[in-house]
Order: structure tokens, then sequence, then C-alpha cells
């Protein structure tokens, strides 16, 4: 079953094979087609009917509300009344200005869960080289979701070409995200004034990549990290168990098998060891589809791990 409804990408083929090609540089209307984005959600008031034998009463809930596709009017969410819309169509809008004026380009776009869930992402132009041949690209990811399960969120995020890892681009403290949550008004251009602080994370984000490459992990030094790392809630009061299981697959890919385990940049290095959990994360852990893998490697448990592992080498190059 994949959740993908519908996707359209320019880049390379993505995760799993779905979605329709476009040629490069193609303007937004045709991306709204083409990733299925060109419909609206649509309100309506809550409704239930009270009484039997036939002579039922339609009653109103005015404190809620259900959100359905304009297209199919199939029902999205019930949601409070407070609750701000984000549309398809304004997530694409997003990139607009970027494309015409700033030099990102439009990399993929799509629909989740019957299109509870929408996404952008474009390249931003940025992108750097490690050792001379592992090249990381630079990217800005916008996604919501109207049954609240995620607010609006804008994200740098960096994609390894050799392997198409994911890393949310981190800067100190900062996330390098911007959230609005469904009870505020999404403001398009205050979100991209406040990116525009967090787009010189690239440079920071570059060194650090480039200082991982340059730290030497041992063997014992490797275990400890992903022990630390690859754990889930033991029972309630309890510590964290060790997902010994995706200890076994994270050490396969780091001690070789992993793409561009080999690489100059990551053979026993703190780069190649961020990798190989990125690289788990991202291709091999196990979940229910490719599109529930990608969800969490993007907005969920995946991307939990993936940011305890960047905490994590990041004290090795402190």
């Amino acid at each position: 079953m994949h959740l993908v409804e519908t996707m359209a990408y320019a880049g390379e083929r993505p995760w799993h094979g779905l979605g329709n090609k476009l040629a490069q540089q193609q303007p937004i209307e045709v991306w709204k087609r083409q990733a299925g984005m060109d419909w609206t959600v649509e309100e309506s008031e809550v409704r239930y009917i009270t009484g039997g034998n036939g002579v039922g009463v339609i009653n109103a809930f005015p404190e809620q509300k259900v959100l359905y596709r304009s297209d199919t009017k199939a029902p999205l969410a019930v949601v409070s009344r407070r609750f701000q819309v984000v549309q398809p169509g304004e997530v694409l809008e997003f990139y607009r200005d970027l494309t015409a004026n700033n030099g990102f380009e439009l990399d993929t776009a799509g629909v989740l869960r019957e299109g509870r869930k929408f996404w952008a992402l474009a390249r931003t132009g940025q992108s750097t080289t490690l050792r001379g041949r592992d090249k990381v690209d630079g990217y800005l990811l916008l996604a919501t979701a109207c049954d609240g399960t995620l607010a609006t969120t804008a994200q740098f995020t960096s994609v390894r070409v050799v392997c198409n890892n994911t890393l949310q681009i981190a800067l100190g403290d900062r996330s390098g995200a911007i959230k609005v949550p469904h009870r505020s008004l999404f403001d398009a251009d205050a979100v991209k004034r406040q990116l525009g602080i967090t787009v010189s994370s690239w440079d920071g984000f570059v060194a650090r990549m480039k200082a991982l490459c340059e730290r030497p992990v041992d063997p014992d030094s490797a275990e400890g990290l992903l022990r630390r790392v690859l754990t889930y809630a033991g029972p309630e009061g309890k510590p964290a168990v060790v997902n010994e299981q995706a200890l076994a697959n994270v050490r396969s890919l780091y001690d070789g098998g992993g793409r561009g385990a080999l690489m100059a940049s990551s053979r026993g290095t703190a780069w190649g060891l961020l990798n190989s959990v990125t690289e788990y994360v991202d291709h091999h852990r196990r979940a229910r589809s490719e599109d529930h893998r990608r969800d969490a490697a993007w907005f969920g448990q995946g991307a939990q791990i993936k940011q305890r592992a960047w905490d994590e080498v990041m004290k090795l190059v402190a």
C-alpha cells in the first residue's frame, strides 16, 4: 500500500520509483497538476443525527469542523474550529519567487496519506564536495499536514548524492527549521524572512561535515556511539533498550556495506558513521511501506534517530 497519493519529480528517480517525471524548471502551475496538488482543502461544520425510527434530527457541533478534498469530497480530518488550513497549492506557491529570483529549483513535490500531508522539496543551489568525491547538496523542504500531525515546517536539508541520504541542516542550537502551528496563520513571507537568517547556516554545516571527515573513529568508540543512538524506549521507568538488529544493520553499512562507505571521506570516520545511520533510517529501517519509511525519516521517529546521531558525532569534533 503506497502512502504517496501523487508525486512529481525533476531530479533523480525518487526512493520508491513512483511519480511523474518533469523536465527541469517547469512552471509552478505544471507542478501543481503533475504532483496532484491542484485541489483545495474545503471545510464544513460537523453534524450528527439523534433519534431513531427514521425520524432522526440533524444537530450541529459548532466547536469542530470537518476538512475534505474539493476534488473527491473524501474526508481528511475533524479539527478544531480555530484550525488554520494551509492549502496544497500554497506549499508550491511558497517557492514561486525563490525559483524565479533566488536560483532555487523544485526537485520533488507530492501528497501523502490520501491528502492529509503534502510537501515540496527544492534545491537551494548550494553544494559542496568532501575529500574530492563525496558531493552533498542543499535543499529546502516545506511540508504541512491538515490533520494536525505536523505543523507547517520549512526545513533546510542536505542530500548526500552517492546514497540519497537526507539530513536536517542544524546550526549550533538552532535546527534550521521554522515551524508554524495550525492555530496561527501561515505567512509565507514572514517564514522566508526568518529563513533568511539560516541560509548562512550552509557554510557552518559544510565546516562541520569537513570536520567529521577528518575525525577518525576507532571500532570501540563507534560501537559505543551507535549503542547510545540506536535505542527504543524500555518499559515505564526502565532505561532505553539497545535495538540490536538495527545496530547490526548499521555496523554492516559502516564496515563497507553502505553506499559510499569506502570513500576517503567515510572510511573509518565520524562522517561515515553518521551516514551509516542516515542510510539505515532512509533506506533500510523496517517500515510498513517505503512511504511510511520516508514519512518517519523526514518527520517522525527516523528523524529523531538521525538527530541523536548528529548530536553524538558533534561531540567527537567539539
